[in-house]
């Protein structure tokens, strides 16, 4: 059997039972929090935004999502994800030499979910361009910048207006790990 194909079996599965009609029905998308929806348009996308900061200070910036369900695919959510962050003064390595970089990355992902009931589970794939400039007066030598991808996964449970989430996200690039985020949340609107 190869690598791949219990993954696409569980994916194939996952689908199917997701456009079941014994399932509750959720109009939120499995990857979107009630609370920070920002408007709810008439074609059914949805557009959502959010701050974003690390528990340790360094980063600060924004996310921002626009999805839709397909009409022929209720159960499925479909999107796309733009994401600005700011980090100052983080300690790195570049070539085996301690560095302190500020650093700015722009990036961009597609997700996909799904909704299983009170459950919803997504993935997201992208790409971030990023740039970190030294700190302290190092040479414009150590300076750099790239390309990297981003990938993610994570679930929304929701229980009447108790929405809890949990999202695992990383960035392949070294200099940048201090940005692989492991969020999770609870929000209960009243």
């Amino acid at each position: 059997m190869k690598p791949g194909f219990p993954l696409a079996i569980a994916l194939a599965t996952s689908l199917a039972l997701s456009s079941s009609s014994l399932l509750a029905d959720d109009e939120t998308p499995a990857y979107a929090d009630k609370a920070t929806g920002l408007m709810h348009l008439d074609n059914g996308v949805i557009l959502e935004g959010r701050d974003l900061e690390t528990p340790d200070g360094y980063t600060s910036g924004f996310r921002f999502t626009a999805g839709f369900s397909p009409l022929a695919l209720p159960r499925l959510d479909l999107g796309a994800e733009f994401t600005y962050r700011e980090s100052d003064e983080v300690p790195t390595r570049l070539d085996n030499q301690p560095l302190i970089l500020n650093t700015t990355s722009l990036g961009g992902s597609l997700v996909a979910g799904v909704r299983l009931g009170q459950v919803g589970l997504y993935a997201k794939s992208g790409f971030a361009g990023w740039e970190g400039d030294p700190v302290g007066g190092r040479p414009d030598s150590y300076a750099t910048a790239g390309t990297t991808r981003v990938q993610g996964f994570g679930a929304r449970l929701q229980f009447d207006r108790l929405v809890s989430r949990l999202e695992v996200e990383e960035i392949d690039a070294p200099s940048m790990a201090h940005l692989n985020l492991i969020t999770a949340s609870f929000h209960y609107p009243f």
